[in-house]
């Protein structure tokens, strides 16, 4: 609804009631707590019943508490440092029972992901991949793994494939002096968004480059300056992202460009193949 959920309940707070009042000062100096509560749970951490919060929520102008809950959750992940991460990882794992807890989270925003996309988004991107002059790969902070892994995979496909290393601002430009027209850059960012993958898609766009955005949101940084955009849900477990809706995004993307690319592929491969088997490369089976 808002675009600053935490800024319009400041703004508001002279008309609310004391209830409304005790929940509104919470969720404001704890937004990255009350971003993960249940609204059970926050009634009974402020001193309310749960059906104010919802009412909260409804006066607050949401259809009920999950979408505002959501917009608080939206306001906050740019927010949070790794240390506040960290802290809220009991409201969001079973301390028990992590290991069920953080990959059912996982399972969810796989499927989250696969909503969030179409076949004919998807297809366009693979095709403006295939079709690229050059193919430019960019990801800083931990989407620089997301950024490794789809490189070691397309070095086989093409051979005209550039990895753009994460290093200072000015190396990332001279990483990219040479991009231009009919060339593509496939960046990837997510929540907390790095400023020189922002910066990065600026600089090759202004130079007549597509770019294909790998990101969580149309609206992010990098969502807003893209000719193409790929949704992926990204999410925390704790103080690290979780990347594995992204790297199955991911991971489709490598088997339709192998797929439409079969023919050279297969040869490449079988002269890996054979490369491996003189070299040792791997241990022989039982």
């Amino acid at each position: 609804m808002q675009d600053n959920p935490i800024e319009e309940i400041k703004n508001r707070m002279g008309e609310f009631s004391k209830s409304q009042r005790l929940l509104g000062n919470f969720i404001t100096e704890h937004y990255e707590k009350a971003a993960y509560m249940t609204a059970s749970r926050l009634g009974s951490t402020v001193g309310v019943s749960e059906s104010t919060v919802v009412r909260f929520a409804i006066e607050m102008g949401y259809e009920g508490y999950p979408e505002m809950q959501k917009a608080i959750q939206d306001y906050s992940k740019t927010r949070l440092t790794a240390l506040q991460r960290l802290d809220i990882t009991n409201n969001r794992v079973a301390p028990d029972n992590v290991l069920k807890s953080v990959l059912q989270q996982d399972t969810d925003r796989i499927k989250a992901t696969l909503d969030l996309n179409d076949e004919a988004t998807f297809n366009e991107a693979v095709d403006r991949i295939i079709n690229a002059r050059n193919i430019y790969i960019f990801g800083a902070m931990s989407s620089n793994v997301l950024a490794r892994f789809l490189d070691n995979y397309f070095q086989l496909i093409f051979d005209n494939v550039h990895f753009v290393q994460p290093v200072n601002t000015s190396g990332i430009y001279q990483q990219l002096i040479r991009i231009g027209k009919d060339d593509v850059l496939v960046a990837f960012s997510f929540p907390r968004y790095c400023q020189s993958t922002t910066n990065a898609a600026k600089f090759a766009s202004s130079c007549g480059a597509q770019i294909l955005a790998i990101t969580d949101s149309a609206a992010s940084p990098l969502g807003e300056i893209a000719g193409t955009v790929l949704l992926a849900k990204s999410d925390m477990a704790s103080f690290a992202d979780s990347l594995v809706a992204p790297l199955s995004l991911i991971n489709a993307i490598i088997v339709a460009v192998g797929m439409k690319k079969r023919e050279s592929l297969e040869n490449t491969l079988a002269r890996l193949e054979d490369m491996y088997d003189e070299n040792g490369v791997y241990n022989r089976g039982m």
